[in-house]
């Protein structure tokens, strides 16, 4: 059974910094690519951030890029979101995915929520100004 548990998310003044963890099991943590996706109230799920596990490749929205920097832990099959200089509108569920197939190394990332079947539970990520 695939299982994707997150954790690190709190409340946080502007500016300041959170380290999200996505602790996986159930599936060969190496050959998927596991991501971030966020959710604000009233607005659709976009993609934060992912990692392609193969080969390392990374993708990053606009929106955080600069400011936020994924990170995968192979002996702990763990990814880490570290989030900096947050902003009130970081402020969402952060919800970690996992592919459902391998992707080999070079293989373009999919970035929409359609694309994923494994979902953590979610974690608040809430930001005050």
């Amino acid at each position: 059974e695939v299982q994707l548990v997150e954790s690190g998310g709190g409340l946080v003044q502007a500016g300041e910094s959170l380290r999200l963890s996505c602790a996986t099991s159930g599936f060969t943590f190496d050959d998927h690519v596991i991501g971030w996706f966020r959710q604000a109230p009233g607005l659709e799920r976009e993609g934060v951030s992912f990692i392609r596990n193969s080969d390392g490749g990374t993708w990053y929205a606009d929106s955080v890029k600069g400011r936020v920097t994924i990170s995968s832990d192979n002996a702990k099959n763990t990814v880490y979101l570290q989030m900096s200089s947050l902003k009130p509108e970081d402020t969402a569920v952060y919800y970690c995915v996992a592919s459902d197939v391998a992707v080999p190394r070079g293989i373009a990332i999919v970035i929409v929520p359609e694309g994923y079947d494994y979902w953590g539970q979610g974690t608040q990520v809430t930001v005050s100004s």
